[in-house]
């Protein structure tokens, strides 16, 4: 039996749908609150997770990068506004699929089926076990689950965010990630925040590295663009 989180403020909304989904044989959890949501889905992940956009505190959007920080489980949005701004801005974060309000529950309800498949699919295209959390490129070697990171076989002790940058750039090494896009990562959609923080990031990582590596040169400034990872080849 696959087991579904469900996530919105309008419990008339919860209701209706865990009554659908539950006749259709799925197992369903229902949380009004999104930071509940989080705690729990971390604790006890669902096979499938639907998010509604708009709710008090933490939107969709922040509990969807906060999901993503931690698991790759198929996540349907939901979302009373037809915008394709927020419907891009969902399937960039790592949404699979993007329902607006009002819907059919049987739309929903296949929109899960097809979610479910693909996930189940990649599973058998990549192994029966769950995906790697992973990471190797070059010496740094970094694994999100236990928030660990090595360089040449030596620890680092990084705080949350310099993990997380660390994390963005070198999963796609010589590809460059702007200012905006990791204080995205970092912040959400927080205006206050100056976009010149990154740069004391960066920074911090470089002294970081340095430490275990004297000779560490692989986080390239691209001026008036971002920041890039190159990975030394190592023999």
């Amino acid at each position: 039996m696959q087991r579904v989180a469900l996530v919105d403020d309008d419990r008339n909304i919860l209701a209706s749908l865990s009554v659908m989904l539950e006749s259709e044989g799925y197992e369903v959890d229902t949380y009004s609150d999104p930071e509940l949501a989080l705690r729990e889905v971390t604790r006890r992940p669902p096979d499938v997770a639907v998010l509604d956009v708009k709710m008090p505190r933490m939107d969709g959007f922040d509990l969807l990068r906060s999901i993503r920080l931690r698991s790759q489980m198929p996540v349907v949005m939901l979302s009373s506004v037809s915008d394709e701004t927020d419907m891009v801005m969902g399937l960039r974060l790592g949404a699979d699929d993007y329902v607006t309000k009002p819907f059919s529950p049987r739309v929903l309800l296949e929109r899960l089926r097809a979610c479910s498949r693909r996930a189940e699919r990649d599973m058998t295209l990549h192994g029966a076990e769950a995906p790697s959390r992973r990471l190797e490129c070059g010496p740094l070697v970094m694994n999100d689950e236990c928030h660990s990171a090595t360089w040449g076989g030596k620890p680092l002790r990084l705080t949350r965010n310099e993990f997380q940058v660390l994390h963005f750039l070198a999963e796609r090494p010589g590809y460059v990630r702007s200012r905006q896009q990791i204080l995205d990562l970092l912040h959400g959609d927080d205006l206050e925040v100056d976009d010149r923080t990154i740069d004391t990031q960066i920074k911090r990582l470089r002294t970081k590295l340095r430490a275990v590596d004297p000779e560490f040169e692989a986080i390239d400034t691209v001026y008036g663009v971002g920041y890039r990872f190159m990975a030394p080849i190592t023999a």
